[in-house]
């Protein structure tokens, strides 16, 4: 008695087709996907390039709603960004400790070798005091 495997097979090569199919969805919407995109600002405080295995850029800006007479903020929150272009890690580098406005996407997930957060700055210029902007 012979047992034909034939069938088996093709129903083995059609489960693996669709696994692999929706490991890449899911590997794209994961890391790929933009989930959302805007721009944020605020006080660029700290931004450095850190990291043991994969450097990468990391800063953090003061994000005010509120501001006293004296410009000082009194309500703020953090916001915790990522920086993979080079030229753009240059350009926070000169200009930290002032108020910029950030453009950023925002991933679902964060490879290690991108950064460390899910907001992924890729433009950056200098706000004007008056709250207009202008570019470096």
């Amino acid at each position: 008695m012979k047992i034909n495997f034939k069938p088996v097979k093709k129903i083995l090569y059609w489960v693996v087709f669709v696994l692999v199919i929706i490991l890449g969805v899911f590997v794209y919407w994961k890391y790929g996907f933009t989930y959302s995109k805007g721009y944020r600002a605020g006080l660029l405080q700290k931004f450095s390039e850190k990291g043991v295995v994969f450097k990468t850029y990391e800063g953090e800006m003061i994000l005010s709603s509120v501001q006293s007479n004296a410009n000082v903020a009194i309500a703020s929150e953090k916001f915790l960004f990522s920086v993979a272009d080079e030229a753009v890690a240059k350009q926070m580098e000169q200009i930290q400790g002032k108020n910029v406005v950030v453009h950023y996407h925002e991933k679902n997930g964060v490879l290690p070798w991108v950064g460390e957060s899910t907001y992924i700055v890729d433009s950056v210029r200098v706000a004007d005091v008056a709250g207009g902007t202008y570019h470096p």
